[in-house]
């Protein structure tokens, strides 16, 4: 396929929950995930809220409710998964998207190395642009000194700083504007949301590449799916 640009998400693409935030009280609770079950758990709670019967969360409650599933991805059982979430949302106190995904630094090297335009277009809290470059994963230059080993990006868009979350396409809009890149199916965005990512997506005529690493997608016709970030400089070569 042609392609004129690339635009990533943030959580579950390139960063995910903090392990040193969520163990404690998963071990507290006599749960013991390693980390590749985090990083599933992770999946299958982003899945859960995909599904059709599910109501879009509030913004307030939308951590609870993605924790409600990722706990019992982490072998809570049902009857007690749902105190164990509310005691997490209350002792976490917040999102703590710290945590780089094993390969992703490799993998948007590699993304970066075809030459294309790449952006972040984050549903956040206002400080992915921060924790992107202090974690050295990718920035924005403007005019600091650049990260050891993180990527130039030619945009980092967060919702509670631009004002537009995904699903809206509006964000998208912003992002692509600022790449001087038109919306057209030349561009590829890469999510790890049906609800957010794929649908938002869609909306702004652009293609989306759905990162459903373990095949949770509940809806999977009509949009591309990839298991791995390093799938994508392939994807992107494809005739």
């Amino acid at each position: 396929m042609t392609v004129s640009a690339i635009l990533l998400d943030a959580g579950g693409v390139l960063l995910f929950p903090e392990p040193e935030v969520m163990l404690p009280p998963l071990l507290a609770a006599g749960l013991s995930p390693d980390l590749p079950m985090l990083e599933r758990a992770h999946y299958r709670a982003m899945s859960v809220q995909d599904l059709p019967e599910s109501l879009e969360p509030e913004r307030d409650s939308w951590w609870r409710v993605y924790l409600e599933t990722y706990v019992v991805a982490c072998g809570a059982e049902d009857g007690t998964h749902a105190d164990l979430a509310t005691r997490m949302a209350a002792q976490i106190g917040g999102f703590g998207w710290t945590h780089v995904g094993p390969r992703a630094r490799a993998a948007l090297r590699a993304i970066a190395a075809l030459g294309l335009p790449l952006g972040v277009v984050s549903n956040s809290d206002g400080t992915v642009q921060g924790e992107l470059r202090r974690l050295g994963v990718c920035y924005v230059p403007d005019g600091q000194a650049a990260p050891d080993g993180g990527v130039e990006m030619g945009v980092v868009l967060d919702s509670a700083v631009v004002g537009i979350a995904k699903p809206d396409p509006g964000i998208f809009r912003i992002a692509l504007e600022a790449l001087g890149v038109p919306a057209d199916e030349t561009v590829l965005h890469i999510g790890d949301s049906l609800r957010y990512d794929v649908a938002g997506a869609l909306a702004a005529g652009i293609r989306p590449v759905h990162l459903d690493p373990y095949g949770f997608c509940p809806a999977p016709v009509g949009h591309i799916h990839i298991t791995s970030l390093a799938e994508v400089p392939a994807l992107a070569a494809t005739p």
